[in-house]
């Protein structure tokens, strides 16, 4: 009895993709916030995430492109977040992209679903803390953490942009498409700058 009841709410969670993506976003934040409540919280640090959202979020006026659905090609307005990112690991690194999601969420609003909020908002922008795992590889790290939040907008276009698609096309080609064409050159852009930048030089100086 207890085994068709399990397979009942399996079946029931592959016949509505928004229940079964929603029950993942809220594993993963849930699984983010229990390393999250580990941290010790100090003025440094806090001053020090203050300064990535404020940089974040004034990068992000500078668009070089908007994308009709959200989405934009910016002047490397991640670059902040990764550097935390390197310099204090990925849980911090999770907690600065929770707190940029919401205030994403607030300066560029595009809103069809609460499902489609997590995958758009919170989770993409917790993503850019993966870069932490790869503090002496910032390239690959940045990479990584694009990729993680490419993957979360990926599965809100094929879910909840679906009807977006042109007739004939794909929702998974469409999604593809549509969310590389802008991360593609974001993560680019913020590749050319980690080039350019004398990262080891800059985290240091956030050190000290």
């Amino acid at each position: 009895m207890e085994e068709t009841t399990w397979l009942n709410a399996i079946w029931l969670l592959s016949e509505n993709p928004a229940s079964l993506f929603a029950l993942i976003g809220m594993v993963a934040l849930l699984a983010a916030f229990a390393y999250i409540k580990k941290i010790t919280i100090h003025t440094r640090l806090l001053v020090h995430i203050g300064l990535a959202l404020a940089l974040t979020v004034v990068l992000h006026t500078f668009r070089l492109y908007h994308m009709p659905q959200g989405g934009s090609v910016t002047l490397g307005a991640m670059l902040p977040l990764l550097l935390l990112s390197f310099r204090y690991g990925p849980v911090v690194g999770y907690l600065a992209g929770f707190v940029y999601g919401l205030l994403n969420l607030l300066q560029d609003p595009y809103i069809l679903h609460p499902v489609q909020v997590l995958f758009d908002y919170p989770l993409p922008y917790m993503a850019m803390g993966l870069a932490g795992f790869f503090r002496d590889r910032p390239f690959l790290g940045a990479t990584v953490a694009v990729v993680g939040r490419f993957i979360c907008h990926f599965i809100s276009g094929v879910v909840f942009f679906a009807s977006y698609a042109p007739e004939g096309v794909s929702p998974y080609w469409y999604s593809l498409v549509f969310n590389g064409s802008y991360l593609l050159p974001e993560l680019i852009i913020c590749l050319v700058i980690l080039k350019v930048l004398p990262v080891g030089r800059v985290l240091q100086t956030i050190q000290k």
